[in-house]
């Protein structure tokens, strides 16, 4: 595609940083790098403007790989950046609706639920007196809940409650209950799967083994390669297409009969350990949608 100047979103680009960038100029983009944080409004003239360091103008197009932690103004700013930019007919890859849709468990839960997407039983609530009532139910001695903070990721602030006294002596710092139902292991260890989804299509997978019950890679997690497993990729791209997201990586579970069901979806996914354990080059299946996007905006752009 010819050369178009396009900004990535991104605090800290590191490994992924280096990659996207050496893809995007690989098919004529030319990337530059800017912190969500430092971008502004100006509406002192006769039309909005939104300011963004080393932009004279709007780029090309945004790809979003990083909002970095704040207040509830801050982000919420941020995610009205790329907000403003698509109403601006600016491709944002990934749009802030379907980052709002996977950053926020809750919604993702009721998402996945809504479009009978198999998931673990949850309950979101601010209310003690309501959780707790869940947890006595639920807490019968032959299962356990998982709690975890509805915003969050890479498996921290998630503890599994077994009794009453458990859920008693733990208050969520946010005052949001988010409780799922504990799906146990079927074997000695712990596993679970991540599928990374790309344009609706499944593009790699691995399996996360560990000796905690938290299997996630930052957690101590080891990864493995998995086949080509139909029914994991497939439930795994609806789970995607439920939240309306261009690229996600998607955490997937087997229940007590063995059938696949979907934990989470995420809006802002890593791939350096999925790309290296697969040796499949996800850098370059997002690259290659996020250059998709920009033209298929551009064919639909109005001529002079």
């Amino acid at each position: 595609m010819g050369a178009g100047k396009v900004v990535i979103f991104s605090d800290e680009p590191g490994w992924h940083g280096k990659a996207l960038c050496q893809a995007m100029e690989s098919i004529g983009l030319e990337p530059q790098f800017v912190s969500l944080s430092l971008c502004a409004f100006d509406l002192s003239g006769n039309q909005p403007r939104i300011v963004i360091p080393g932009f004279e103008r709007l780029p090309d197009a945004a790809f979003v790989r990083g909002v970095a932690a704040g207040t509830l103004e801050e982000i919420v700013l941020r995610l009205d950046i790329l907000h403003a930019l698509e109403i601006l007919g600016i491709p944002v890859f990934n749009t802030g609706r379907a980052i709002e849709r996977t950053v926020d468990k809750a919604l993702t839960s009721f998402l996945l639920r809504q479009h009978a997407i198999p998931t673990p039983r949850t309950w979101v609530a601010e209310s003690t007196q309501h959780a707790r009532i869940i947890a006595e139910r639920e807490l019968d001695g032959r299962s356990a809940l998982v709690m975890k903070p509805l915003f969050g990721s890479q498996g921290n602030g998630v503890i599994k409650v077994s009794t009453l006294d458990d859920f008693d002596a733990y208050m969520p710092p946010s005052g949001v209950f988010y409780l799922q139902e504990y799906l146990p292991s079927q074997t000695d260890d712990f596993c679970d799967w991540r599928a990374f989804v790309v344009d609706n299509q499944a593009v790699a997978g691995m399996q996360r083994r560990s000796q905690h019950w938290v299997t996630n890679r930052a957690q101590g997690a080891v990864c493995e390669p998995i086949g080509d497993d139909a029914g994991l990729y497939k439930l795994a791209v609806a789970a995607a297409a439920a939240v309306k997201i261009d690229y996600a990586g998607v955490d997937l579970m087997r229940d007590a009969a063995g059938n696949w069901t979907v934990g989470e979806v995420n809006g802002i996914p890593a791939w350096q350990g999925l790309q290296r354990v697969t040796g499949e080059n996800i850098t370059q299946w997002v690259v290659n949608a996020f250059a998709a996007k920009i033209e298929q905006r551009a064919a639909c752009a109005p001529t002079e």
